[in-house]
């Protein structure tokens, strides 16, 4: 009983409030990285897909009531996400199987899911979560098995101790590309004991042996996906402004050893901020959930705000030098839990208090005078 209401308690800002009651490629390491201006490559990223109980229902109706389709959703920002050399999204649930599919508190969504990812762009996706535990070992096994078979490699969970050790190496553009990930906990149920590998935990020594694991290996670039922070709080927390802090200072072999920090988890869009150099998204906010309900049991439509993030990353001009953020681009994006679709804010200027809010927000650490912009 007390763990079950620590799930819940836990969990908590996860809630919707209802309308209705392959095996993993090897690490790839080879040449140095080209040089010269054909060398540029753009990465995006965005926020948390949260397929509450109303999101499976329409995919289900996207499908024509055969399976579960989730492209419709995702295509407004297939435009952005498909120009990228590189896209990273956050996959915050498991999957579940054989139609038993679910939304808050223990998620378990279709694994469909991984082939509307595909299908929008999307190359990889952090997994390590409050809720990568909700189905135990088999969920994470059906997620990465789901992964694998849509071609969407994957961080932050594993099914083997070797899998958990061996760096996600991905390729964007002429660049080898590391991707870490790495979770605040799950909700308070236990790592599996024959699996205490299971999820990537936050730790900052573990994060930068890692980082410099994944250099060794053949990183160019090493790029941090975080789920932190407190849930509905627009502003990073003192854990969120103290591990910026720590990570981007430390260097490997007189490069940073982390090069981009994308953070996932609070539901809603918080800042952008370069610290020591360095980008650091403290949160990208919901890009797929149900109406969601804050910590004070009213609706809060701030739970289907977000942004994509997009950097463009130039090769050093000496080989073992960093590569360098160039450009600095936000996309401000609204899930509309009408049309369950995920929209552009660009394209829609009936709803631009929304964007403009966001844009405030992101901002709000003096993003501005470091060159971020925000990108079509």
């Amino acid at each position: 009983m007390a763990l079950t209401v620590l799930l819940l308690t836990a969990a908590l800002g996860c809630q919707e409030q209802e309308r209705e009651q392959k095996p993993e490629p090897p690490a790839r390491t080879g040449d140095p990285a080209p040089q010269g201006r054909d060398a540029r490559f753009t990465l995006v990223a965005s926020g948390d897909v949260l397929p509450h109980s109303s999101v499976i229902r329409q995919a289900n109706a996207d499908a024509g009531g055969r399976g579960y389709d989730f492209r419709p959703m995702l295509a407004g920002v297939e435009p952005v996400v498909g120009r990228a050399d590189l896209a990273i999204c956050h996959m915050e649930t498991v999957y579940g199987a054989d139609g038993d599919y679910s939304g808050y508190p223990l998620f378990r969504s279709p694994p469909e899911v991984a082939a509307g990812l595909a299908a929008t762009g999307y190359d990889a996706c952090s997994t390590a979560s409050n809720h990568t535990l909700d189905a135990g070992a088999a969920g994470i096994q059906r997620t990465l098995d789901a992964l694998d078979r849509a071609g969407v490699r994957h961080a932050g969970s594993a099914r083997t101790a070797t899998e958990a050790k061996t760096p996600t190496l991905l390729r964007a553009g002429p660049a080898k590309v590391a991707h870490l990930s790495y979770t605040y906990g799950t909700n308070g149920i236990p790592l599996p004991e024959d699996g205490p590998w299971s999820v990537n935990l936050i730790d900052r020594d573990r994060i930068l042996a890692d980082a410099r694991a994944a250099r060794k290996a053949g990183a160019d670039v090493v790029v941090l996906s975080l789920h932190w922070g407190s849930e509905w709080q627009d502003a990073p927390d003192a854990q969120q402004l103290r591990l910026s802090q720590e990570l981007t200072a430390a260097r490997t072999d007189g490069r940073p050893a982390i090069d981009l920090i994308l953070g996932t988890h609070a539901h809603v869009p918080q800042a952008y901020e370069k610290v020591n150099g360095t980008w650091v998204v403290y949160g990208m906010g919901d890009q797929i959930a149900g109406s969601m309900v804050n910590h004070s049991g009213v609706h809060d439509p701030r739970g289907n705000e977000s942004t994509i993030g997009r950097f463009t990353f130039a090769p050093p001009a000496e080989p073992g030098g960093r590569w360098k953020v160039e450009k600095a681009e936000f996309v401000p994006q609204w899930f509309d839990t009408g049309s369950h679709r995920v929209v552009n804010l660009n394209e829609r200027q009936d709803q631009s208090v929304v964007r403009d809010r966001i844009r405030q927000v992101v901002l709000s650490r003096g993003a501005a005078e470091d060159g971020l912009v925000m990108g079509k």
